[in-house]
């Protein structure tokens, strides 16, 4: 299996896509009717002001999903780097069952 090497800058724009994706699928055009029915000016007064919170929460969790992101593939870096060094070790380390197998120390 060959190893999968993601760049900083091809992650960053993986998140941008999403964070773009969800914020444009959680905008509401509530200025017009919906449905053919029209809303009240109560319902609609408490509309706008419910929306800059749902924005704040909204962006409030993608910085937090973004940096969770990050922390979790730079531990994966980490996991991948530290399995590396330890196949390369393993690799140059003595064996001495060859050498007993092969005849070549008693």
């Amino acid at each position: 299996m060959k190893a999968m090497h993601v760049t900083f800058r091809e992650f960053y724009q993986v998140f941008r896509f999403f964070f773009f994706f969800m914020f444009a699928g959680i905008a509401d055009d509530s200025s017009g009717p919906k449905n053919g029915t029209m809303k009240s000016d109560k319902h609609a007064a408490s509309t706008n002001n419910t929306g800059i919170p749902k924005i704040a929460i909204t962006f409030v969790s993608m910085v937090a999903i973004g940096f969770l992101a990050f922390f979790l593939f730079k531990f994966w870096q980490k996991k991948k780097r530290e399995e590396q060094y330890a196949r390369l070790l393993k690799l140059f380390e003595e064996d001495d069952e060859l050498e007993v197998e092969l005849g070549l120390r008693d």
